[in-house]
């Protein structure tokens, strides 16, 4: 079954899905305009998930005000990153995490495949339960019904693939400015425990603990958010994409998790996952009677969304990773094949965990993982674009398993590698406490380490790399690698 392209600009398709995968996007199926980036990851941040984020310092003793400036301080910081790596997909045309093999090689980059994977089916954990109980206290029925309910929507929108994320992602965004603009309104008037504001509480473990989920959270977007930018035409500047990148996320993150700070220390100490939906529906109906249960709903429909964001990147990092150990055409059947199976993988440990009360626990927890799998992976990455190599990689290489790239890239494995064992003695969690971490009193300062170790680590070890010559592989393999994307066949 041949490939259909829209000659007016659109992603490959065959009958109506996308087609295209880890495979280079050429020039004449690049289309969409910058600004849609913002909408896009201001909506992502617009959901349930991103409430519970901003509670961890409540959580931990500190009060409103400190909270709120560490998650505006963590949402700038690690937004920086993500927006760095969105900016990086109209150049290259490829999504994220296959962008990886040139500094880990075409074998290692496992590596950090197999954690972003373990990312992508842990947030698809997390949310899905969120959707079903935030279905479940709006709609009614079986909660696990609904978290099966949402994984199948979150499932055909993946499918269907790039342009619908974006469309979806774009309505949603409206619908949200005018809920939770009202809602917002509505926080501001509510009455704050005694202590909420005082700038001389200060407490630096709570401060630290919620910039670093906060940062980490963020951060996390960066395995895969140039999958949503590749599409873009590459006369699209870098400065362009990181900006709409950053402020569309920035924005959506601050705005929600701050909200679930002021929630949190409305609704009392005791706050789970669970208690965010209630004091979410509860603060809405101040507004007036019912206006919690749309608000609650809408949010839920933010879920489903970034739901399919994540099945839609965990299939192609799941791709990447077949094709590292044996190489495989990126045809529709592999594509469906791949979201089917990542939805899956998400769907029954959640139904598994739905009754659990440490929610809160696991989901702390696995933010702080994140932080700490990914903070050298950034570091090495971005690197490599912008000091190493400058934005100039022969594509056509990194699809070769013998290329210019090799199987295992040593420096960015050992820099990587490095980055990690420099952070384990700040790590503070509640399952390990490094040593310098609990001099600190639990302060977790481990993202203010990674990132310059691995960072300058790796800089030195690619002093040696021939980069005048990796582009004039990439200058005499170019025509040939748009006249191979455009000859792109799939079979299903």
């Amino acid at each position: 079954m041949a490939v259909q392209t829209d000659p007016r600009g659109g992603s490959a398709r065959t009958t109506g899905l996308e087609v295209r995968s880890i495979d280079y996007v050429p020039l004449s199926e690049r289309h969409g305009e910058v600004w849609s980036q913002g909408p896009l990851w201001f909506m992502s941040n617009a959901q349930i998930a991103t409430l519970v984020v901003g509670v961890v310092s409540t959580e931990l003793g500190g009060n409103l005000l400190w909270s709120l400036i560490a998650v505006i301080a963590g949402s700038l910081v690690g937004t920086l990153f993500m927006a760095f790596h969105s900016a990086q997909g109209p150049q290259l045309g490829l999504p994220q995490m296959i962008q990886s093999r040139p500094q880990f090689g075409y074998v290692g980059a496992l590596l950090v495949w197999a954690f972003a994977y373990l990312q992508y089916a842990g947030f698809n954990i997390f949310n899905t339960i969120l959707a079903g109980q935030g279905l479940h206290a709006t709609v009614h029925g079986p909660t696990r019904l609904w978290i099966v309910v949402a994984s199948v929507v979150a499932v055909l929108v993946a499918l269907v693939g790039y342009d619908l994320i974006h469309r979806t992602e774009r309505y949603l965004a409206f619908g949200f400015l005018l809920f939770f603009g009202i809602l917002t309104v509505v926080v501001l008037t509510l009455h704050y425990p005694a202590g909420s504001f005082d700038l001389g509480a200060f407490k630096v473990t709570p401060f630290l603990a919620q910039f670093g989920v906060v940062a980490g959270y963020q951060i996390s977007w960066a395995i895969y958010v140039s999958d949503y930018s590749r599409y873009l035409p590459p006369d699209v500047t870098v400065r362009k994409t990181f900006y709409w990148t950053y402020g569309g996320s920035a924005l959506g993150a601050i705005w929600i998790m701050c909200l679930g700070a002021a929630l949190a220390t409305w609704w009392g100490e005791s706050h789970d996952a669970f208690d965010t939906i209630e004091s979410l529906h509860h603060s809405g109906n101040h507004f007036f009677g019912g206006y919690g249960l749309l608000v609650v709903l809408f949010s839920t429909l933010g879920l489903i969304a970034v739901t399919a964001l994540n099945m839609y990147g965990g299939s192609l990092t799941l791709i990447s990773a077949t094709d590292s150990l044996k190489p495989v055409r990126p045809t529709l059947r592999i594509r469906v094949v791949m979201v089917l199976f990542t939805a899956a993988l998400s769907l029954v440990p959640a139904l598994a965990l739905l009754n659990s009360n440490k929610f809160q626990d696991y989901f702390n927890f696995f933010l702080l993982l994140v932080l700490y799998l990914f903070i050298p992976w950034t570091a090495v990455n971005l690197v490599d674009y912008y000091v190493v190599r400058r934005g100039h990689y022969a594509v056509a290489e990194i699809f070769n398993p013998n290329g210019i790239y090799g199987r295992w890239g040593w420096r960015g494995i050992g820099a990587y590698l490095a980055g990690f064992v420099a952070m384990t003695p700040f790590f503070s969690t509640t399952h390990y406490t490094g040593w310098v971490a609990h001099q600190l009193d639990g302060a977790d300062i481990s993202l203010f380490v990674g990132l310059p170790v691995a960072g300058i680590l790796y800089w030195v070890l690619s002093r040696s790399i021939d980069v005048d010559s990796e582009r004039r592989v990439a200058e005499a393999e170019a025509v040939q690698l748009e006249e191979g994307a455009l000859h792109h066949e799939t079979r299903g």
